[in-house]
């Protein structure tokens, strides 16, 4: 029997991603944010998710991506990581997907720079490639705060 897993899926740039479904705590529209100073570039603001506050990332900028046409609201997928929970901000929401393993592949030699380590492989759908994002290292923000240090 075939090892199967699912995927929170979403979109950035037309691009689809997924994050394993055990890792996302919930979906929500767009939320009112406050900015935080002096904060990385990839950190949007703080929300407030039912008197739990909650960072959230540009993930746009975090993965090096075109930033956001104006207009377009930003959907919040809330994960949960080692430092809590983080709302990663996505263009658009998509399905839960069920994947087979062995569609799963290492990541493509095309993704290049910090993206690459952020990317744990991709699943060949039949009319697409789902990337797998690491909600870990997207969520890490030490690293974040030495390359704006260095930079």
């Amino acid at each position: 029997m075939a090892q199967t897993s699912q995927f929170c899926t979403f979109y950035l740039d037309k691009l689809l991603f997924g994050v394993e479904l055990k890792a996302v705590q919930e979906v929500i529209r767009s939320l009112d944010m406050t900015k935080v100073p002096l904060a990385p570039a990839v950190v949007s603001g703080l929300i407030n998710l039912r008197g739990q506050i909650v960072t959230a990332v540009d993930l746009r900028r975090r993965l090096e991506l075109e930033p956001a046409p104006p207009g377009l609201l930003a959907m919040n997928v809330v994960v949960r990581s080692d430092d809590g929970s983080v709302s990663l901000l996505v263009d658009e929401i998509g399905d839960v997907l069920e994947v087979d393993e062995s569609s799963f592949e290492l990541p493509p030699e095309t993704l290049r720079g910090s993206v690459r380590s952020m990317i744990l492989g991709v699943h060949k759908l039949n009319d697409r490639l789902m990337l797998v994002l690491d909600t870990e290292k997207a969520c890490h923000m030490a690293e974040v705060a030495e390359i704006n240090a260095a930079g």
